[in-house]
């Protein structure tokens, strides 16, 4: 089996080699530049993507560079290797748990984590030809495989070949950074980059990081059999999260058998055999080492700014917070652009898609739409999932005097009482004194679907009082969020309004 060019790649299967011919074929060859392009995206990750396919469906001449896999993070090592993996760990938790639903399974079912993986390389491979060089190709756009850089302020140079642009867009993303942990150079260690390339199931399994990476992973492990330690820092568990959101994920996490282990502020590693120890600090107690035959670190993102020669085209950048962009992408070069993890502090597919949306508006058809009106949700797929709309908790907490809060658990809820899914809440902060909805978190079975009609609410100013007044089908986990907005309209019975309505109840007696 011949070894593989690129990390996500591996093992390289039928299914990985049908991945790398739609996504970097090896044979491929570079068109000829024709003349000035009117858009020149650097990366074929879904920024680069949807901003190469639009600008062409408009009409424009687009080139597309990519120097690795097209596709990006989402496609080869992010949401769709992940979700798979996820689907098949909630398929074990529910054999599992069947018995809790009068379902008898036999003793002795287990995963086969081949088999689960295998699953995922071919569905992968099987998504990729909607982000294959062929496809871009075909809807009239110049595909370039090598590694981009700029020469002057409107060219750019790949392989040898010099590109003219109008306009160009950087969409260069992001990649796993190694954190400052001691010994984390003397150890072999997984990021999202490689461990979807595994093939055996790790009997132990160390996750360093407790964010939505590390929580999703650990919990997956878990349940697929490995046995898993989760190490969190001072922050605990899904920071980002409201406190209440972590600690019900947290609790979900130990059921499924992840070892929780806290390690104050300082973690340190040492190699032993294939495998890794981990030494917390002596504030948390119990800090016994902990050894671990794969290591997941989960924690740390850096911007791919570097080998572009940004400085050439007048780009200015930070080498940890990525490409300087203002409120319509444009960076510090008026001609140049950029969308996604090189510049966004919402690293999610669906905010790179928009944002590259924003950017063919602002930079084809002088248009001056602002990346801060884009309303972005974002989602941990973990079990129960956590969904988001709006400033996070702390920012609401800092600035709670301004909002109204209403809430309903999802133990009110008979739908998710009926499924056995109660623990869970759907939340809304409402602009204090009327429904204007400015936040929201949902944490409950689907809450990524479930999210959804409240960033649409918030985009078309659709207030909490009129999701009071839409119909939901009963019974369904949606209910949640109209009764909500049914806590929202209570409100307004105020003792005096009260007071007259009873005394009219009277009168027409």
């Amino acid at each position: 089996m011949t070894d593989p060019k690129f990390a996500p790649l591996r093992p390289f299967d039928e299914h990985n080699q049908k991945l790398e011919a739609n996504l970097h074929p090896p044979d491929w060859k570079n068109p000829v530049p024709d003349g000035k392009y009117n858009l020149v995206v650097i990366g074929a990750g879904t920024a680069g993507l949807v901003a190469a396919a639009g600008a062409a469906g408009m009409g424009a001449k687009v080139a597309l560079i990519e120097r690795e896999l097209l596709g990006g993070d989402c496609l080869n090592v992010g949401c769709v290797p992940s979700k798979a993996v996820i689907a098949s760990a909630h398929a074990a938790a529910a054999v599992r748990d069947a018995g809790n639903l009068g379902v008898k399974v036999p003793e002795g079912t287990k995963v086969d984590f081949p088999a689960a993986m295998e699953r995922m390389r071919k569905l992968r491979a099987d998504i990729s030809p909607h982000d294959s060089a062929q496809r871009f190709t075909d809807l009239g756009i110049d595909v370039f495989l090598g590694e981009g850089k700029f020469i002057d302020s409107e060219t750019i140079e790949v392989a040898g070949a010099k590109l003219k642009f109008a306009r160009a867009v950087i969409a260069t993303g992001a990649r796993a950074a190694a954190p400052p942990i001691e010994g984390l150079d003397t150890v072999d260690y997984l990021t999202n980059e490689t461990v979807f390339s595994l093939t055996e199931l790790p009997p132990r399994l160390g996750v360093v990081g407790a964010g939505p990476i590390g929580c999703e992973m650990a919990q997956t492990f878990a349940r697929f059999g490995s046995e898993v330690t989760l190490f969190s820092d001072e922050n605990g568990i899904m920071p980002r999260e409201a406190p209440d959101a972590g600690s019900i994920v947290g609790k979900h996490l130990v059921h499924d058998g992840v070892n929780m282990a806290a390690f104050g502020k300082t973690l340190s590693l040492s190699k032993i055999g294939s495998g890794a120890i981990l030494c917390r600090d002596k504030s948390n107690g119990d800090s016994e080492p902990v050894e671990v035959d794969k290591l997941l670190i989960a924690v740390g993102r850096a911007p791919n700014v570097k080998g572009l020669d940004l400085e050439k085209a007048g780009v200015e950048y930070d080498e940890r917070k990525g490409v300087e962009v203002n409120e319509r992408l444009q960076t510090t070069n008026k001609n140049i652009y950029a969308a996604g993890d090189i510049c966004s502090k919402y690293k999610f597919t669906h905010a790179a898609d928009f944002m590259a949306r924003t950017v063919i508006r602002n930079a084809l058809f002088f248009g001056r739409a602002k990346v801060s009106d884009l309303v972005i949700p974002w989602t941990t797929y973990t079990s129960p999932e956590v969904s988001h709309v709006g400033p996070i908790w702390k920012e609401l907490d800092d600035k709670n005097d301004e909002y109204d809060v209403f809430s309903v658990d999802m133990g009110k809820v008979d739908r998710a009482i009926l499924e056995g899914d109660t623990d869970g809440f759907v939340r809304i902060h409402v602009k204090k004194g009327s429904d204007k909805i400015v936040a929201a978190t949902i944490v409950a079975k689907n809450a990524g679907d479930l999210i959804s009609q409240i960033s649409q609410a918030m985009k078309c100013g659709i207030g909490l009082g009129a999701i009071a007044n839409t119909i939901s089908p009963y019974p369904t986990q949606g209910e949640a969020i109209r009764k909500v907005g049914d806590a929202y309209n209570r409100t307004k019975l105020t003792p005096t309004v009260a007071k007259i309505f009873k005394k009219w109840l009277e009168w027409t007696r």
